[in-house]
């Protein structure tokens, strides 16, 4: 594998249309070291997986995001004053977006710009921003480049201020995209969708809200994320801690003080190390008594080398910057002919063999990081990712290995089996009491297979789910067959790649365009003809399990805690420059695609 970083050198500005690539795979490279190196490894990753497995064998079922009873506090809003009662709403709009994210921000400016007026986002939050506006805990950053991370860049007029944005940035980001689309006009927010069903006869969808609404929409767009929802682990007596508590995506600041001064008395716990954690570990070391960080299976942490936005480059740019930077991206690296003609010769069995092989050569050079940067070597050894790289998601950060440096910051690795036991007083492994004031969880966020969160029901009544019993069937993972009108963002069976938000773009796009073909042709209804799905259902099955990658990977909301999952539930891996083609074929000939009334 190589890692490229778009960082200029001394003297010269940045270039906007260089890929800014983490870690690329190049199978034209032979492998250097001995096979028993390798297989040595990956014997080790088998043995770590395995463990976490025996740990917890209940995959998923390990979580709960049915946040009720003593756990409803974990749910609520910290960033806005209780909902006010207001008046049930009850009226009619052409398009209704369910979430106000990303996804429902890029769908909407879209249909903006293809004349659509009536748009209303339906937000369980106090504004728009999504991920952005419930994750402000300290240290919150994007670790994909903001040139390409940050959408309708060009739109907007903005160039970020820092190669990887921060969170308040992105934040006022996703306020400026609603402000500049007018938006904010007909938004409801506070507000959770809970159910949604196609009303045959007036062509239309009937939705309502835990607020009383009783909506009406002829076309819904759910929008609210695959990861959107916090969990926690069951962890037995975690309702019976008698110190303060909270989840990362709660982070409350009237605790901490906004500066997390509030914790220079304070002993704090904080359960886990994923992506969150990884952020808000340094700052909490630097800012309380004591800290101690439970592990279950530590992340892979690379290099980050933040820079701050070259003013020459950014006031450089030409109109189209950005649209040809992400063009770049989806096209991926321009092979010559002699490369092609080599790729093409090698047997499947060494492309895989020589990306297994340089995956590991990755991870051990995530491992001499660690051994560079912690001086205690039974901390640095519990910090060492065993699992292939992309098992889990991987991190970009400079302050999260040396925070264990610090004389207050404690590792308490668990080594795969996690924590069980929560007293009164505080975290409980192998009969040993960790006590803390203050306990946070990094538990994360409930993976949403289908990409929906309420009860959708469409032809014949049939709930969504129970389509899906026999597995999920789409086409792009955005129409489901006998679901007229409705469009799904950010579910399975689309496709994904290094930034979320251009898949997302691509999505918006294309459900404007189908919405404005019904609007332009005089229909009412646009629904996928049942063959189409069933192309579309093939095709992701044809591209999954070419490998035992899945199943290879330690536990983790990648492969589902490490549950089986069948073919077609999952994403689309044909690569993202053949799913544009895909959805530009369809759009092609729409009628023969699908069903219009």
């Amino acid at each position: 594998m190589s890692e490229t970083k778009e960082k200029p050198p001394a003297g010269r500005v940045q270039n906007p249309n260089k890929a800014a690539v983490r870690v690329a795979f190049d199978p034209l490279r032979p492998t250097e070291k001995p096979q028993e190196f390798y297989d040595d490894i990956k014997q080790k990753f088998a043995e770590a997986r395995d463990l976490r497995l025996s740990y917890r064998p209940d995959g998923r079922a390990q979580y709960t995001s049915e946040l009720t009873g003593e756990l409803a506090k974990y749910e609520v809003d910290p960033y806005v004053e209780a909902a006010k009662p207001r008046e049930p709403i009850s009226d009619t709009v052409e398009c209704l977006l369910i979430g106000g994210g990303f996804s429902a921000l890029l769908t909407a400016a879209r249909l903006r710009e293809r004349g659509v007026q009536s748009i209303r986002i339906v937000e369980r939050g106090g504004d728009v921003g999504g991920t952005w506006y419930w994750n402000r805990y300290p240290g919150a950053a994007c670790d994909v480049s903001a040139y390409d991370y940050l959408p309708l860049l060009d739109e907007l007029g903005y160039v970020p201020g820092s190669f990887f944005a921060k969170g308040p940035e992105i934040f006022a980001h996703c306020q400026a995209i609603a402000r500049k689309y007018n938006l904010y006009e007909l938004a409801v927010f506070q507000t959770t969708v809970t159910s949604t069903a196609w009303d045959a006869k007036a062509k239309l969808w009937r939705i309502t809200t835990d607020r009383g609404d009783t909506l009406s929409a002829q076309f819904v767009i759910c929008a609210n994320g695959t990861l959107s929802k916090p969990k926690l682990s069951k962890i037995a007596g975690m309702e019976t801690f008698k110190g303060h508590s909270f989840h990362t995506s709660r982070f409350d600041y009237n605790y901490t003080g906004g500066d997390l001064s509030n914790l220079k008395d304070k002993v704090v716990g904080i359960i886990g190390t994923g992506a969150s954690a990884v952020q808000i570990i340094p700052r909490l070391g630097r800012a309380a008594k004591e800290l101690y960080v439970f592990q279950r299976t530590p992340s892979a942490i690379d290099i980050r080398d933040d820079i701050p936005t070259d003013p020459e480059w950014a006031a450089a740019l030409k109109p189209g910057w950005q649209a040809e930077r992400l063009e770049r991206h989806m096209q991926g690296p321009v092979l010559t002919e002699q490369q092609k003609a080599d790729l093409a010769a090698l047997p499947r069995e060494e492309k895989i063999r020589r990306q297994e092989n340089q995956n590991i050569e990755h991870q051990m050079r995530i491992h001499a990081r660690v051994d560079e940067i912690v001086k205690d070597k039974a901390t640095a050894e519990a910090l060492k990712p065993w699992y292939m790289h992309r098992c889990k998601r991987p991190c970009y950060d400079d302050e999260y290995l040396p925070a264990f440096n610090l004389p207050n910051v404690h590792l308490v690795d668990t080594n795969g089996k996690g924590i069980t036991e929560i007293n009164e007083n505080g975290v409980v492994f192998e009969g040993k009491t960790y006590p803390v004031d203050v306990l946070i969880y990094a538990t994360g966020f409930e993976v949403q297979v289908t990409g929906i969160y309420n009860d959708i029901r469409g032809e014949n009544g049939l709930e969504l789910n129970e389509k899906y019993a026999e597995g999920m069937r789409t086409v792009l993972g955005i129409h489901s067959s006998g679901y007229p009108n409705l469009f799904i963002m950010g579910g399975y069976q689309a496709s994904f790649q290094f930034n979320l938000t251009f898949m997302l773009q691509t999505q918006g796009k294309h459900i404007a365009e189908c919405i404005k073909y019904v609007r332009d042709h005089g229909y009412k209804t646009i629904d996928a003809k049942p063959e189409t799905e069933q192309w579309w259902v093939d095709e992701v099955i044809r591209h999954r399990g070419k490998t035992n990658r899945n199943k290879e990977c330690t536990p983790g909301y990648y492969n589902f805690e490490g549950e089986s999952n069948r073919r077609q539930d999952g994403n689309y891996n044909g690569g993202f420059h053949q799913y544009f083609l895909h959805m530009t074929d369809l759009k092609q000939d729409m009628e023969k695609n699908f069903n219009f009334t």
